[in-house]
């Protein structure tokens, strides 16, 4: 069965907003940077707004048409890459904007920031959220395909960051590999950074 999917816009933010956070509660990198289950309740979805709203602003974001999932995708040209030590400080930025005193919304930033590719044009896989009663139905790599098969017609590379062992498996049987080797976060769990080359016609 297909899934049907559209593009968000500004009227679908609360949405988006709410899948990343009921998606991400138990992801084991959100219960680092939010250690504690009350914490994580009432603040990790300051985190997932942040996210949402710079891919609105910078990016694009496809939902299923019945609102149990979304992708939120970034285009990122050869050569770009946000430098920890510049101007453009949006790790701080964003600690600042979403909760203060935990230096670990900027560490996780700063992190994934110094190990992204910079040397190839490619599409960025930012988050992809599921609704917790909907995981396991296909939706996820509906989602991602979508993106995928037009990555395959215009030779386009792929790049994420796999937040847990599930999501890995999952990208692996999309195509995409281990960059590398896995971040190990500081007293934390693995991030898996993953790259995809563009299917040969």
């Amino acid at each position: 069965m297909g899934v049907a999917i559209r593009t968000a816009g500004e009227g679908d933010r609360e949405l988006v907003v709410r899948l990343l956070d009921e998606a991400f509660q138990e992801d084991p990198v959100s219960n680092w940077v939010f250690p504690g289950e009350e914490y994580r309740r009432t603040t990790h979805h300051r985190l997932m707004a942040a996210f949402t709203d710079i891919v609105f602003a910078e990016g694009r974001i496809d939902i299923a048409e019945d609102g149990a999932a979304c992708a939120l995708w970034l285009s990122v040209p050869a050569g770009e890459h946000t430098d920890a030590e510049g101007d453009d400080d949006g790790p701080v930025q964003l600690r600042a904007a979403v909760d203060p005193e935990n230096e670990r919304v900027e560490l996780i930033g700063r992190l994934t920031q110094d190990i992204h590719p910079a040397d190839r044009a490619h599409e960025y896989l930012w988050m992809i959220g599921v609704a917790p009663g909907r995981q396991g139905e296909g939706l996820g790599a509906a989602l991602i395909g979508h993106v995928l098969d037009r990555c395959d017609r215009e030779g386009l590379h792929a790049y994420l960051e796999a937040s847990s062992a599930r999501s890995r498996a999952l990208y692996e049987r999309l195509g995409f590999a281990l960059v590398d080797r896995p971040l190990d976060l500081p007293d934390g769990p693995q991030m898996w950074p993953m790259w995809r080359e563009p299917a040969a016609e």
